[in-house]
């Protein structure tokens, strides 16, 4: 099994001192935080996309670029790029750039994003988002490996003999298809014969797990062999400890103030406590031996070969975070290699 750490990078007082870190120090944590999973041994670092309150993701290629600048070994993720409200000519370009400013360390991950202001921000509506995702995707695709597109849709001006640059380092470069309710990211995935990552995060297991298995049907659907089909998922938090008890002491005043914020925000609560969400969510608290059960018991339904774990520090001081990723690396991850295999990331380009 591999292992990423992402963010969504939400901005908000800290759960448990109540500060507020000012939007330059929220962000340059982010780079620190990429610097510590590559010395600690992680495989890869993502940065999603959000173009609204409370996030500050709405320019990963920038983040992700001066990551690419600080480490030499880790892959670079976009957690999701957000092509249903982007220019896809726009797009490429910079992450053709990146590409090259990464030694080709770069993993795309598209989607089409959520939420009413970014939606109403770039004009997407939600009858149109899936067939703007759609569309911006399949002219992506043919940005990155064709040296001039002709090409008419929709959404956007049409191309002729179209030069884009410049031109990518990885031709191809793997895209894999973030998917979290709706089967069409599921069925562009397996269309094109890319890799799918669940976001796992807000519901049980079970509706990720219904997307995953429909997604190895539309696989074979398309004539493709089913052990060339690559999954990923995420977690809906993580902090582990030496004893199960500490780990849920330390990590409950998160629960509590993400709890707080959705009822503010009127959302519905799908885990009423931490009790509840240990044992029903993809939340990996409790001791080493528990959260590798856990990632086992989904590996059972979803069968995915990368684990993303939430990496933000929110709650936690810098020494109770280090040790948290350290013991992940120390007892979980090893564990984990040996008994979920997992094919390999290509290299950093010397």
């Amino acid at each position: 099994m591999k292992f990423l750490a992402m963010t969504l990078i939400p901005y908000a007082p800290d759960p448990v001192t109540g500060i507020q870190p000012s939007t330059t120090e929220r962000i340059r944590s982010v780079v620190d935080n990429a610097v510590l999973v590559e010395e600690l041994g992680f495989d890869g670092y993502g940065v999603g996309e959000r173009h609204e309150r409370p996030f500050l993701s709405s320019s990963p290629p920038v983040i992700l670029s001066h990551i690419a600048a600080q480490t030499s070994k880790i892959r670079l993720f976009t957690a999701v790029t957000t092509l249903s409200l982007l220019d896809p000519v726009r797009a490429f370009e910079d992450y053709s750039t990146l590409d090259h400013l990464s030694g080709g360390r770069l993993e795309l991950m598209i989607g089409k994003g959520n939420g009413t202001a970014q939606a109403e921000l770039f004009h997407v509506t939600t009858e149109d988002q899936w067939e703007r995702n759609r569309e911006s995707y399949e002219l992506f695709r043919r940005l990155w490996r064709e040296d001039k597109v002709t090409w008419s849709g929709q959404f956007r001006p049409s191309l002729n003999e179209a030069e884009t640059w410049p031109r990518p380092l990885q031709n191809p470069i793997r895209v894999w298809h973030g998917s979290a309710t709706s089967e069409a990211s599921v069925e562009l995935a397996a269309k094109w014969g890319d890799p799918l990552f669940s976001a796992n995060v807000t519901n049980p297991i079970e509706p990720y797990a219904a997307l995953v298995s429909y997604y190895r049907e539309r696989w074979a659907h398309y004539g493709r062999d089913p052990k060339d089909a690559l999954v990923g998922a995420g977690s809906a938090g993580y902090y582990a400890a030496k004893d199960s008890q500490d780990a849920i002491a330390t990590y409950r005043p998160i629960f509590e103030a993400r709890k707080a914020a959705f009822i503010r925000q009127g959302m519905p609560l799908v885990f009423h406590s931490l009790e509840d969400a240990i044992e029903r969510s993809s939340a990996l608290i409790g001791s080493p031996q528990q959260i590798i059960e856990k990632v086992h018991r989904y590996h059972d339904q979803m069968g995915h070969e990368v684990l993303n774990i939430n990496s933000d520090s929110a709650g936690l001081t810098k020494a109770q975070h280090r040790a948290s990723l350290e013991l992940f690396q120390s007892d979980i991850a090893p564990a984990l290699r040996r008994d979920i295999p997992s094919r390999p990331f290509l290299p950093a380009v010397a």
